[in-house]
C-alpha cells in the first residue's frame, strides 16, 4: 500500500503574474482561504482538469481573479450573508417565538376547556 501524504502541510504559493489552477488549489489546501485545514487534499481530478478537458482552460486573468476573491474578499463583512461558515447566526428569534406562541395557545386552550 503506498503511503498517503494527506497529513503533510501545504505551503501557500507566492503571488504570480500568471497564476494557474494548481496555485488556486494550493491556496485552498494551505488553509489560506479559510475553507479547510491546511493539509493536502487528494482529488480524483485536480482543479481545472474539467475545463482543460473541454478545451477551454481558465485564463491567467480568471485564475488571478479567483485567487483574489478566495483570499481577500471571501471572509470580509460585505460577503457575510452569502458566505458565513465562521459567523454566528444569532438567536433564532422566529423559531423561539413560534414555540412560545404555540405553548401559550395550548395553555389557553387547556385552561378554557377545564373552565367550561
Amino acid at each position: 500500500m503506498p503511503p498517503t501524504y494527506t497529513i503533510r502541510p501545504v505551503a501557500s504559493p507566492p503571488p504570480s503574474e500568471n497564476p494557474t489552477a494548481a496555485m488556486l488549489k494550493a491556496d485552498i489546501d494551505s488553509g489560506r482561504t479559510g475553507d479547510k485545514n491546511p493539509v493536502f487534499d487528494p482529488g480524483l481530478s485536480p482543479l481545472g482538469t474539467d475545463d482543460e478537458a473541454a478545451g477551454t482552460p481558465p485564463s491567467a486573468m480568471c485564475v488571478a481573479l479567483a485567487r483574489r476573491y478566495e483570499n481577500l474578499v471571501r471572509w470580509s463583512r460585505e460577503t457575510w450573508p452569502i458566505d458565513a461558515p465562521h459567523h454566528e447566526d444569532g438567536f433564532p428569534t422566529v423559531f423561539a417565538g413560534s414555540i412560545v406562541a404555540i405553548g401559550a395557545i395550548l395553555a389557553c386552550g387547556i385552561w378554557y376547556v377545564r373552565a367550561i
